[in-house]
């Protein structure tokens, strides 16, 4: 499966000048929001990533993903995977578990987003998991931004990765680009503005 020719095809993978969530910048945004749009495809995709962690024999009762951009992707997993479904939100700027979602002590629980960077989002849901007695047992999203080792993938891990390297991290493709602090930037040398992902139509 071409994961970047689906993503160029649904118009995804945007160029620009764009803000990262990190405060960094970079040519490239990866707008999974705009895959996922079409049922079918985010059904493509789950199955495809669901295939990837059934091989692996890792047991799963739950996926649990953040809100907001992990959401569709983490339904669609947990019905290819056939297992429960919870999401975290954000309260007053902390990640946390509302609307009745329960945690039962040991569950074994798979966090899931669209696309992991360095994977702080997935990791803050993650710790609240724990603190409700879950167990973490691996991490899964339907890119990986190059910044941490996935499954069947020769990319290392680097310093900026967040997720823990003692559970398997899975995902169905790395996009890796360039990224830049804004003193070194040089789209911003050359005069242009950078655009906040989600902001002006993007």
């Amino acid at each position: 499966m071409d994961i970047k020719k689906i993503y160029m095809d649904a118009n995804a993978l945007l160029e620009g000048h764009f803000k990262l969530s990190s405060g960094n910048h970079s040519q490239y945004y990866l707008q999974s929001a705009k895959v996922l749009e079409d049922p079918k495809t985010a059904t493509l995709l789950a199955t495809e990533l669901a295939k990837q962690i059934k091989a692996s024999g890792l047991e799963i009762d739950t996926v649990c993903a953040p809100a907001l951009g992990g959401l569709i992707a983490g339904y669609a997993l947990a019905q290819a995977l056939d297992v429960r479904y919870i999401f975290a939100e954000r309260v007053n700027g902390e990640m946390s578990i509302r609307r009745g979602f329960e945690v039962s002590k040991g569950e074994k629980v798979l966090m899931c987003e669209d696309i992991i960077t360095t994977g702080g989002s997935a990791m803050e849901a993650a710790a609240v998991v724990k603190e409700l007695g879950g167990e973490i047992v691996g991490v899964a999203a339907l890119a990986n931004r190059g910044f941490c080792h996935r499954e069947n993938s020769d990319v290392e891990t680097k310093p900026n990765c967040k997720l823990p390297q003692d559970i398997p991290f899975f995902a169905l493709a790395d996009f890796t680009f360039e990224m830049y602090s804004p003193e070194d930037c040089p789209l911003c040398k050359d005069g242009s503005e950078a655009i906040k992902p989600g902001s002006r139509g993007n």
